[in-house]
C-alpha cells in the first residue's frame, strides 16, 4: 500500500492484486477548488493495448549502470500473501526477487516466464486440473529446487482454512482441493473443487515453503527482511536510516544476466519527486499532475510516456455510525457533482480523465458498461429527499442535519502528506455535501499511519485512495467481499452482501468471458446500489523518464522485467 498521495508508484504498483495509493489526483487548482483555467490540451486516453516504455532488445542496452526510482513508503512487510504485504511497490519488487510464473503483455494476456515455467495448462476440466512444468534450473537461494511443496505451502497458507495466517486474499486459493507432484519433481498438479478462470494469476509470485511454514513465519518472518529469493536480482542493501533499497544481480541466477549493475529505490514524498528528477537524483517521476507536468514536460533529457492501466480514483465510505444506513451512503453519492470533481483533478494534465461508471472494468476494457445509474448522478434534491426519508432533518443553510439530537457530521481521513491541491478537491466535495446538510470534517493523520491504523482496519467514515491493477477481473472479489471475522480481505469499508459475493465468485468460475462479464456487471450494479464506493475516473499513466531509459515507463496492462531495465548504448 502506498501512503503517499495519489501519485502512481512507478508504473502504478503492478501488483495484480488490488493495490492502493492514497487520495485523489493532484491538481493545480486554487484553494477552495475553483481552479484556474485549464490551458493544457487534452488527448484521448491511450487504448487498452498501449505501452510506452521505450522497448529495446537487450543487445541494444549497455552493460552496467544504475537506474534510480522513487519509493513513496518504506516497505516493512515483504510477504505479498500477508495482509500488510500488498503495497504495490513491495509486490512489484518481490516479483523481481521471487518466481513470477506468469507475466502479462500489453494487452493484459498472461505469458509464462520461461526462466521458471516451461509450460502450464489445464489438463482436465472435470475437475479442473492445471499442470505446471517447472524449469529444472530454477533454484531458491537456499539451494532447493522449486517444486510442488512450495505450491502446496502457498495454497495451504492462503486458502483461509488455517488459523493465525493473516492473509491478504484467498481468491482462487480457496477453490483448490489439492496440490501434488506430477510425473517428476519438476511437475506440479493443482486440482480445483470448482472452475477458476483466472488460475494464471495464482502463485504470482511463488513464495518458498521454507519461508511460511508456520503462522509466525508467515506473518513476521518477512518483516524488514526477505529470507529466501529466486530471482534475477537480490537485495543489495536495505538501509532504513537512509531510506534506500538497492537491487543487484544475483550471481546464482540461471537466466539472462540483468543489464543494470544496480536498481536503487529511494523513499521520498510525492511532492519531492519532481525536484529530485530535475536534480538528476532519480530517473523516473510522475507527471500526472498539473504542477509536475508543467515542470517536467520540457525538462532537459526528459521524455513523457503515457498509457492506460487498470487504475481508478474513488471515494470510499465506512459502514459505521450514520453510514451504517445504506440510504445515507446513497445520498452522499447523489450529492456529489462528479463532473466538477473530475475537472478539478484533470486541470493541467495532458490526458483526459474519463468518468468511471464501473468498479470492476475500466472504460477501455472489453465488457465495460456504466452501471452507476442514479447512484452517481448529481441530484441534490434527491439527496436531500433521501436524507429526509431516513429522519435526518434540515437545520438551516450551512448547518448539518440532525436526528435524535445528533448532528450529521462525518470525518474524512487524509494523510498529512497530501498536497494542498488534493485537499482542494476534497474541500470541493465537502462543500457539495454541506449543501445537502452533511457536514464533513477533514482529519489529517500521519502518512505512515494512514493505511495501517485507519484504512486497513476500516477505522474511517470517508477515505480516498486508488485501487490499481485489479487484473484479472477475479481480483475484484477481495475488494468487495464480506469480511470473515477479523479478515476484511481488501474490503476496508466492511460493506457487502451475500449476493455480491455470489455473483463475483460465479463470475470468477465462468470461463466464457462474455458470460463472465455479464455476471461482473450484475455485481457492479449491486455495489453501486450498496453505496460502497463512489468511483470518479480512470487515471491514465503520465510519467517522465530520463532520456535513454529503456524498457520502463508507462506499462498499461503489461508486466515489468527489471532484468531488462537499463540504458541505451
Amino acid at each position: 500500500m502506498d501512503a503517499s498521495t495519489s501519485t502512481p508508484r512507478r508504473r502504478l504498483g503492478r501488483a495484480v492484486v488490488l493495490t492502493l495509493a492514497v487520495a485523489l489526483a493532484a491538481t493545480a487548482c486554487s484553494s477552495g477548488g475553483g481552479g484556474s483555467a485549464d490551458k493544457v490540451a487534452k488527448s484521448e486516453p491511450p487504448r487498452q493495448g498501449a505501452i510506452d516504455i521505450n522497448a529495446k532488445p537487450v543487445d541494444q542496452l549497455r552493460d552496467g549502470g544504475e537506474v534510480r526510482f522513487p519509493l513513496y513508503q518504506w516497505i516493512t512487510q515483504w510477504n505479498p500473501l500477508q495482509v500488510d504485504g500488498r503495497y504495490g511497490d513491495a509486490v512489484e519488487i518481490m516479483r523481481a526477487l521471487e518466481p513470477e510464473l506468469f507475466t502479462t503483455d500489453e494487452s493484459g494476456t498472461f505469458k509464462p516466464v520461461a526462466d521458471y515455467l516451461l509450460e502450464a495448462k489445464v489438463t482436465s476440466t472435470s475437475p479442473q486440473v492445471v499442470t505446471y512444468k517447472l524449469n529444472p534450473k530454477a533454484r531458491w537461494s537456499d539451494g532447493k529446487a522449486l517444486g510442488y511443496l512450495d505450491f502446496k505451502a502457498d495454497w495451504e497458507a492462503t486458502n483461509g482454512r488455517k488459523d493465525g495466517y493473516n492473509i491478504a486474499d484467498s481468491s482462487g486459493y480457496e477453490l483448490i482441493s489439492g496440490v501434488e507432484q506430477g510425473a517428476d519433481p519438476s511437475e506440479v498438479k493443482v486440482t480445483f473443487s470448482e472452475p477458476y478462470a483466472d488460475w494464471q494469476n495464482l502463485f504470482r509470485p511463488l513464495i518458498p515453503a521454507a519461508g511460511i511454514g508456520s503462522a509466525d513465519d508467515f506473518n513476521k518472518g518477512w518483516v524488514e527482511k526477505i529470507p529466501i529469493t529466486a530471482g534475477a536480482l537480490k537485495i543489495g542493501t536495505a538501509d532504513k536510516t537512509a531510506q534506500t533499497i538497492t537491487l543487484v544481480p544475483d550471481p546464482n541466477w540461471w537466466g539472462e544476466k540483468p543489464k543494470a549493475d544496480k536498481v536503487t529505490f529511494r523513499v521520498m514524498s510525492q511532492s519531492a519527486t519532481t525536484q529530485a528528477f530535475l536534480n538528476n537524483e532519480i530517473d523516473y517521476a510522475t507527471a500526472g499532475t498539473a504542477t509536475a507536468y508543467g515542470q517536467l514536460k520540457d525538462a532537459k533529457d526528459t521524455v513523457i510516456r503515457t498509457a492506460s492501466p487498470w487504475d481508478e480514483v474513488h471515494i470510499s465510505f465506512g459502514g459505521g455510525g450514520p453510514l451504517a444506513d445504506q440510504k445515507v451512503r446513497q445520498a452522499l453519492g447523489k450529492a456529489l457533482d462528479r463532473s466538477s470533481l473530475i475537472k478539478i483533478a484533470n486541470n493541467g494534465v495532458p490526458v483526459e480523465f474519463k468518468p468511471l461508471g464501473n468498479h470492476i472494468f475500466m472504460p477501455n476494457q472489453t465488457g465495460y458498461q456504466d452501471n452507476s445509474g442514479e447512484w452517481a448522478r448529481f441530484d441534490l434534491a434527491a439527496a436531500k429527499k433521501t436524507l429526509d426519508e431516513v429522519g435526518w432533518k434540515e437545520a438551516g443553510a450551512g448547518q448539518p442535519r440532525t436526528r435524535d439530537g445528533q448532528s450529521l457530521t462525518l470525518h474524512w481521513v487524509v494523510n498529512d502528506a497530501t498536497p494542498q491541491a488534493q485537499l482542494d478537491l476534497a474541500t470541493a466535495a465537502q462543500s457539495m455535501w454541506l449543501a445537502a446538510g452533511v457536514k464533513v470534517e477533514i482529519d489529517k493523520v500521519p502518512s505512515s499511519d494512514f493505511f495501517t491504523k485507519y484504512v486497513n482496519p476500516g477505522k474511517f467514515e470517508i477515505a480516498s485512495w486508488r485501487n490499481t491493477d485489479s487484473f484479472p477481473l477475479s481480483s475484484s472479489l477481495a475488494n468487495f467481499r464480506l469480511p470473515q471475522g477479523d479478515n476484511v480481505f481488501g474490503n476496508y469499508s466492511k460493506l457487502g452482501t451475500p449476493e455480491i459475493d455470489a455473483l463475483l465468485k460465479q463470475a470468477a468460475g465462468t470461463v466464457d468471458p462474455v458470460e463472465a462479464a455479464k455476471l461482473y456487471n450484475q455485481a457492479d450494479a449491486r455495489i453501486w446500489e450498496l453505496g460502497h464506493t463512489v468511483e470518479l475516473y480512470q487515471r491514465p499513466t503520465v510519467v517522465a523518464a530520463r532520456k535513454g531509459l529503456a524498457n520502463y515507463g508507462a506499462f498499461g496492462l503489461a508486466g515489468v522485467d527489471y532484468a531488462k531495465v537499463g540504458w541505451e548504448k
